[in-house]
C-alpha cells in the first residue's frame, strides 16, 4: 500500500474497472427513489400532493443538479484527478441523500436532490473516463459500460426497497428509502482509496513513473516489460508529447479542426439516449401502466418489477459482446427496435383508449381491452428490452473513447452534461405531457428514435478494439457524412510504430528548443 494503491486489486481489470461503477449506481437509485413514491399516500401528504406540473419539478431538480456536476468535472477531473474527483462524488452524495431524507416540505427536498444530483452528475462524467483510462482496449468497451448495468442495479433495488417500505405506515415509508441509499456511496468513496489513479492523467501531469508502475500493475502484473504495457505507455507518451507541443490545455482546444466534429457526436448520442425514451419509462412507469389499465400497490409491483428485472437482465449481453459487435451495430439495431415498439404502444393506447379518472387524476387509460392491456405492457417490456441490449450501454461507452487526452476530460463532461439537459427537460415535460397529449407522446419519443438511426447511420465512425490514442487516426480519415466506409483495422499500430513516431516528436522538440536557444 506504499503506492497509494492496492497491487493485487490493480491486477484485476475487472475489478478496477468495475468498482467505480457504484457512482452509476447513485444514478439508477435516484430515479427508482421517485418512481417508487408516485403513489405513496404519506409523500404526497407530506410534499402537499404534488400536481403533473410540481412533480416535474420535484424530480427535474435532480437532473438539473447533476448538469451542474457534469460541467463541474472539466475543471475537477484535470485539477484533482480521475480519482480523487470520485470519492468527491460520494461524498457530496452522502450530504443530498441526508437532507431528502430529512425534508419536510418541497423546498427542502428539491434542495437536497440538486445536491444529489451535483454528485450523479460529477460520477457519471468522472466514471466513464476513468475507466476508459485505466483498462486496455480488448476489453474497454465491456467494462465501461458495467456504468448502464450498475444504473440498472440501482433501480432495481432501490424500487424493491421501497416497494417493502411502501407497506410501512406514515412517513418512514419513503425517508428509510432514501436514508439507506447513502450506503453505496459511503462504500464508494472509501473503497476508491485502494485504488490506482489513470496513469494518463499521471503522465500529463508530469508523473511518468508512476504511470509506468501503474500500467504495469494493470496490464502486466508488474512486469513493465510486457508488451501491451510498453505499447500503451508510449502511446500516452507519444499523445502528450504532440499535445504539448500545441500549447497549454484551454476550452478553444475543443474549437481546434476536427474537434467540434467528436464534440457534436458525443453531445448527440447523449442526447438521443434521453430523447430514445428510456427515463421517461423508468421515473414514471406508474403512469404508463395507468394509461394501460393497471392500478393499485400489487399490479404497479408486478408490471414495474419485470420492467426493471429485464433492464438488468438484458444489459449482460451487451457487456459481454459490446467489443464484439462493434459500437455501431448496436447502436442502429437499438434505435430502429426502441421506435418501432414506442409505436406500438402509442397506436395501442391511441385505438382503445380513453379519457378516464384514476386516482382522481384525469389519465388516458384502456379499460374493458384485456388483451390490449397485455400488448401495451409487453411492448413497453421489448422496448426496455431493445435499450438495455444496445443503446444503453454503448451511450457511456462511446463519448469517453472519442477524444484525446488533452481535452478528454473536458469534452466528455460537455457530453455528459447534454444527457443531464434534455434529462432535466424531460423529467420536468412529460406528466404534463401525458396529462394533455396522452398516447401522443410515445409516437414523439418514437419519431426521435427514427431520427436518431438515421444520424448515427451516416455520422458515427466504429471504434471498437483501438486504444485512445489510435481513435485519433479513425477521425484523420474524413469521412464526416459517410462513416460507415471507415474500416475496423483503421488506427491499429505495432509497438514499434510507437515507439518510432514518439522519437519524432522528440527529435522535433529538442530541435525546437535548440532553435529557441538559439535566437535567445
Amino acid at each position: 500500500m506504499a503506492k497509494g494503491y492496492n497491487a493485487r486489486i490493480a491486477s484485476n481489470p475487472y475489478i478496477v474497472g468495475s468498482f467505480a461503477c457504484i457512482g452509476g449506481g447513485l444514478f439508477g437509485l435516484d430515479i427508482s427513489s421517485m418512481s417508487g413514491v408516485l403513489s405513496n399516500e404519506a409523500y404526497k401528504r407530506t410534499f402537499s400532493h404534488p400536481g403533473s406540473d410540481a412533480q416535474g419539478a420535484i424530480v427535474a431538480a435532480m437532473p438539473a443538479g447533476s448538469l451542474v456536476g457534469a460541467l463541474m468535472v472539466t475543471q475537477l477531473a484535470d485539477r484533482i484527478g480521475r480519482k480523487k474527483t470520485i470519492i468527491l462524488s460520494g461524498l457530496i452524495w452522502v450530504i443530498g441523500s441526508i437532507l431528502q431524507c430529512a425534508s419536510v416540505n418541497r423546498g427542502m427536498l428539491v434542495v437536497g436532490r440538486i445536491i444529489s444530483g451535483i454528485s450523479v452528475g460529477i460520477a457519471s462524467a468522472v466514471v466513464p473516463i476513468y475507466q476508459s483510462e485505466i483498462t486496455e482496449p480488448r476489453i474497454r468497451g465491456r467494462l465501461v459500460s458495467l456504468q448502464q448495468w450498475s444504473i440498472t442495479w440501482g433501480i432495481l433495488i432501490q424500487y424493491f426497497v421501497q416497494f417493502g417500505c411502501s407497506y410501512i405506515d406514515g412517513v418512514a415509508s419513503f425517508r428509510i428509502p432514501w436514508g439507506l441509499q447513502m450506503i453505496p456511496a459511503i462504500f464508494l468513496s472509501a473503497g476508491m482509496l485502494i485504488f490506482p489513479e489513470s496513469p494518463r492523467w499521471l503522465f500529463d501531469h508530469g508523473r511518468e513513473e508512476e504511470a509506468l508502475e501503474i500500467l504495469a500493475d494493470l496490464h502486466g502484473g508488474g512486469d513493465p516489460n510486457i508488451e501491451l504495457v510498453l505499447l500503451e505507455f508510449e502511446e500516452i507518451k507519444e499523445q502528450v508529447l504532440f499535445e504539448r507541443t500545441e500549447g497549454a490545455k484551454s476550452y478553444l482546444d475543443l474549437l481546434k479542426p476536427g474537434m467540434p466534429r467528436r464534440v457534436g457526436l458525443g453531445m448527440a448520442l447523449q442526447m438521443w439516449s434521453q430523447l430514445s425514451g428510456m427515463n421517461v419509462m423508468m421515473y414514471y412507469i406508474v403512469y404508463v401502466f395507468q394509461g394501460a389499465g393497471i392500478t393499485g400497490r400489487r399490479g404497479n409491483l408486478i408490471s414495474a418489477s419485470v420492467q426493471y428485472v429485464l433492464n438488468v437482465v438484458l444489459t449482460i449481453p451487451a457487456i459481454i459482446y459490446i467489443d464484439k459487435w462493434g459500437r455501431r451495430p448496436m447502436l442502429l439495431a437499438g434505435t430502429l427496435l426502441m421506435g418501432f415498439f414506442l409505436f406500438l404502444v402509442g397506436g395501442l393506447q391511441g385505438g382503445f383508449g380513453d379519457w378516464g379518472e384514476v386516482d382522481g387524476a384525469r389519465v388516458w387509460v384502456i379499460t374493458g381491452h384485456d388483451s390490449i392491456t397485455k400488448g401495451v405492457i409487453v411492448c413497453s417490456y421489448f422496448f426496455v428490452c431493445s435499450f438495455a441490449i444496445t443503446m444503453g450501454p454503448v451511450s457511456w461507452t462511446y463519448p469517453a473513447e472519442l477524444f484525446p487526452l488533452k481535452v478528454r476530460a473536458k469534452a466528455v463532461s460537455i457530453s455528459t452534461a447534454t444527457n443531464w439537459v434534455f434529462n432535466f427537460a424531460l423529467a420536468w415535460a412529460v406528466p404534463p405531457g401525458l396529462s394533455n397529449i396522452a398516447w401522443k407522446t410515445y409516437l414523439i419519443f418514437g419519431t426521435f428514435n427514427f431520427a436518431a438511426f438515421i444520424h448515427i447511420f451516416f455520422m458515427y465512425p466504429e471504434t471498437v478494439g483501438r486504444s485512445l490514442e489510435e481513435v485519433e487516426d479513425i477521425f484523420k480519415q474524413g469521412h464526416v457524412f459517410t462513416a460507415w466506409k471507415i474500416g475496423k483495422h483503421v488506427g491499429k499500430k505495432t509497438l514499434e510504430e510507437v515507439v518510432g513516431k514518439t522519437k519524432e516528436l522528440e527529435g522535433g522538440k529538442s530541435s525546437m528548443s535548440d532553435d529557441h536557444d538559439e535566437k535567445a
